[in-house]
């Protein structure tokens, strides 16, 4: 099979893949369901978070094939690991009950979710700022896409990185989780309305191959 005939549904999927991650996201953020819904949507999230990420390499890939967008994608992918990881922690952990532990062993339990949540910070902040990067000089994308992006990923590190491991919105900060996701469901979207450009790019190479 030719590379586009990988190409072109990988971009789809890959659009219906983040917004469907996002509104899994936006599920467990609600807190309105129950756990055994909750086991659920945590194991969804970070697989879908991977194929989308994957799904948004190739349409940025179209442009121009960069070291960083490699790098974004493999980081992206190690943050839906780590995210599932402290997910199913946290799950674990609140459905053991804090009334079964003492107050130093329910602390340590609470650092090892708060570390792995900063673990998983860094990555997707790492991936979300290459992939802005790559979205600057991109037709589909620009400069308002890639600069909100780099803007809301670089900060959201600085401020986990600066508060570790209290996360920003326990220290009395703000936290910029919320809209970094709404930022990937915009990029999903619009990803989705750049498969008939993606389908000319390839004519047009087809064409002059």
């Amino acid at each position: 099979m030719r590379e586009n005939e990988l190409t072109l549904p990988w971009i789809k999927w890959g659009g219906i893949f983040g917004l469907g991650s996002m509104a899994v996201f936006a599920l467990m953020a609600a807190g309105l369901l129950p756990d055994r819904a909750d086991v659920v949507l945590a194991v969804a999230f970070g697989p879908l978070l991977s194929l989308a990420s994957y799904g948004l390499s190739r349409l940025l890939a179209l442009n121009r094939e960069t070291v960083s967008l490699q790098i974004a994608a493999v980081s992206n992918v190690i943050a839906g690991a780590l995210v599932t990881t402290m997910l199913l922690v946290q799950l674990a952990v609140r459905s053991g009950g804090r009334g079964s532990l003492d107050d130093f062993l329910w602390l340590k339990l609470r650092r090892v979710d708060l570390g792995i949540d900063v673990a998983w910070d860094v990555y997707i902040c790492t991936g979300t700022v290459l992939f802005a990067i790559n979205m600057l000089r991109h037709p589909r994308f620009g400069r308002v896409w890639g600069g909100i992006g780099l803007g809301l990923a670089a900060v959201l590190a600085v401020l986990n990185l600066w508060t570790f491991p209290t996360p920003p919105a326990n220290a009395g900060l703000v936290d910029l989780g919320p809209l970094v996701g709404l930022w990937y469901a915009a990029v999903s979207f619009q990803a989705l309305r750049s498969l008939r450009w993606a389908g000319s790019q390839f004519r047009t190479a087809t064409a002059a191959a």
